[in-house]
């Protein structure tokens, strides 16, 4: 299959500059009568743990797809796809495949390969063009890794260029991860929204590092809101969760809408109240695994702050349900968002016993990237705006 045709949207000439791969979702398969699309965007990494990483991408049209992957990039030889219930999916264009009995920190190589469905019938399947990727690498998460080192985004909203604009400054080396920290997007509108403004922006690196995806109130929001488990994290659809990576265990939640539930803007289509409840049961739990109390670093991230964040209900109530649980759990930092008022925030004992750190709004001169490096020594966090000034420092 020919490969040499490839389109560049030019809001991305920034990319170049900033010394990232171009998207790679604009690759064409050559057809008899005329070159027709079949990938719309992807392949972006989600979900990384120790034996197991999930592949997902978008097609124009319905396909069968699946993922060849191994260790040596002339020999990828294991095959995987995705079935439920005896039925390998199919005739879909949310392609979602998870690699599993892979090893802890080890690098990968993996191929994404779509085939177009003509047509469907009960008794005949007709099969069209057959797309294939170029290779990429993926690495597992390493529990027992000595360092890790990530980035973190928060208030985007749907100003896609801040993303090549804040990744001139992400630093030297590969990061194992991206975190987005909520509010990638004013409300949900449909799917070539997360396409143009989110995954074009990042350009190639979701393709070899993964990111992992926190809903902010304002991913709680529009018609599309509801389909977002489609399309981000793991097998597990939830957007609270935990994962360990190197000598850091995060814990993700969700802190929902900011404004009452009752108020009119929700239409009576939201009870986060309960939600947030149901969260903290769950994390009474979590805290209690001995992975998480026996770790050197304990980083919890929700999009709205529990302090410094007024006094509107969302912050009030995520306080009053979380906030002696995180005090009683012995947690080293809160990573927010929300505020559009870029600060650290130093603990305060009795109110936060650890430091809270928000990162700032979409506007120019508001705008920030995280950056964290972490090992057995130190975790360390940086956060730049997008001039690449130095507006916060956390040092544990």
């Amino acid at each position: 299959m020919a490969q040499d045709r490839r389109t560049f949207l030019s809001s991305l000439s920034a990319l170049g500059a900033a010394g990232l791969s171009p998207v790679r979702s604009l690759a064409f398969c050559k057809t008899a009568a005329e070159d027709l699309p079949v990938l719309k965007a992807g392949p972006y990494l989600q979900w990384p743990g120790p034996d197991s990483i999930t592949v997902r991408w978008l097609t124009q049209s319905p396909c069968f797809s699946w993922v060849v992957y191994g260790e040596d990039k002339d020999k990828m030889d294991r095959k995987a796809e995705a079935f439920t219930d005896g039925l390998v999916q199919a005739y879909n264009t949310v392609h979602v495949i998870t690699l599993k009995g892979l090893e802890p920190g080890k690098q990968y190589y993996y191929r994404i390969c779509s085939r177009k469905i003509d047509d469907f019938q009960p008794y005949k399947v007709t099969y069209g063009t057959t797309f294939e990727s170029e290779r990429y690498t993926c690495r597992t998460a390493g529990p027992e890794a000595e360092r890790i080192s990530f980035l973190v985004f928060n208030d985007i909203h749907d100003r896609p260029e801040s993303f090549p604009l804040l990744l001139q400054y992400q630093g030297e080396g590969e990061r194992d991860f991206i975190f987005l920290n909520g509010d990638m997007f004013d409300y949900q509108t449909d799917e070539d929204q997360l396409v143009k403004h989110l995954l074009q922006p990042l350009g190639g690196l979701p393709a070899r590092t993964p990111f992992f995806f926190s809903r902010g109130n304002h991913e709680a929001r529009g018609k599309f809101a509801r389909h977002l488990p489609d399309y981000f994290n793991g097998e597990d659809p939830r957007f609270f969760f935990s994962f360990q990576y190197g000598p850091m265990y995060a814990i993700v939640l969700d802190s929902g809408e900011d404004k009452a539930d009752d108020s009119p803007e929700y239409f009576g289509l939201v009870d986060f109240d309960r939600y947030r409840v149901m969260q903290a049961e769950w994390l009474k739990e979590e805290v209690k695994k001995k992975a998480f109390r026996k770790a050197k670093y304990k980083v919890v991230f929700s999009h709205i702050p529990l302090y410094n964040a007024g006094e509107w209900h969302g912050t009030m109530h995520c306080r009053e349900v979380w906030g002696s649980i995180l005090n009683d759990a012995g947690i080293d930092l809160l990573v927010s968002g929300h505020t559009h008022v870029y600060g650290v925030h130093p603990a305060e004992k009795g109110k936060h016993n650890y430091p809270i750190v928000i990162g700032g709004g979409p506007k120019d001169g508001k705008r920030t990237i995280i950056r964290v490096v972490a090992d057995r020594e130190a975790l360390k966090l940086e956060m730049l705006d997008d001039g690449g000034r130095l507006v916060g420092e956390v040092k544990i």
